[in-house]
């Protein structure tokens, strides 16, 4: 879930260790001949598609309908998809995991009311719900000009920019009602390293299966498939 443009395809390709889009099938498994374009402009997947990589056909992922910006109707069809695959007791049809993206290129923006809304009103159970702050390399040429401002010579004080970076990111958490939430950066970057989003999200799940069915679908880290391994 998240705004237009906060990199949720780019993450998904990451951790599919894919560059292609991903193929869209409909509820019944018929496949959608359409392309999920990362634009600035709000989307309007139905939430009910599944997002299938080719690379890495065990993970299926739904986007949430453009309820972000305001729609009820919307925000009605993605509470009711999220109450009906939270309880359900088909695993192949359950939502294990929600990655809320808000990008930092947006980070003045307080969260509009419908994400709020999200946040106060929907019950995900007992699904597990990561706030993703995306695209949090954009806060360091914030950071610089603030210590610009503040008369530091950046060449001098570069553990002042990572401070004043985790500082920015660290208030908005504060803005946010969500227990678990990460800071993600250079998604963009094919190299990019999912480990850490992987482990969180197969830390904070509540059942001991999901955790190994995750992480033995995963590959991002061949190490997290042993460290799990070796745990249980």
């Amino acid at each position: 879930m998240g705004r237009a443009n906060a990199g949720k395809t780019t993450i998904l390709q990451r951790v599919c260790n894919s560059t292609d889009e991903p193929e869209i099938f409909d509820a019944e498994g018929n496949k959608i001949e359409d392309v999920v374009q990362g634009t600035q402009t709000r989307g309007y997947h139905d939430i009910m598609h599944e997002f299938v990589f080719k690379s890495n056909p065990g993970f299926v992922f739904h986007d949430s309908c453009g309820f972000e910006a305001g729609s009820t109707k919307q925000f009605e069809q993605m509470k009711e998809f999220v109450v009906d695959r939270a309880t359900t007791r088909r695993v192949n049809e359950r939502v294990h995991a929600i990655w809320f993206c808000i990008p930092m290129t947006d980070y003045r923006r307080t969260l509009t009311a419908a994400e709020q809304k999200f946040f106060n009103e929907c019950d995900t159970g007992h699904v597990p719900v990561m706030v993703l702050l995306t695209k949090c390399d954009s806060l360091e040429v914030d950071a610089i000009q603030e210590l610009q401002d503040e008369g530091l010579e950046i060449e001098e004080a570069p553990e002042k920019i990572a401070e004043k970076e985790s500082g920015i990111g660290g208030y908005f958490f504060t803005q946010v009602y969500c227990c678990w939430k990460l800071l993600l950066a250079e998604m963009h970057q094919q190299s990019a390293d999912c480990t850490v989003l992987m482990q969180s999200t197969a830390n904070v799940m509540n059942e001991e299966g999901l955790q190994m069915l995750l992480v033995s679908t995963q590959q991002s880290s061949i190490l997290l498939c042993i460290e799990y391994a070796v745990r249980k």
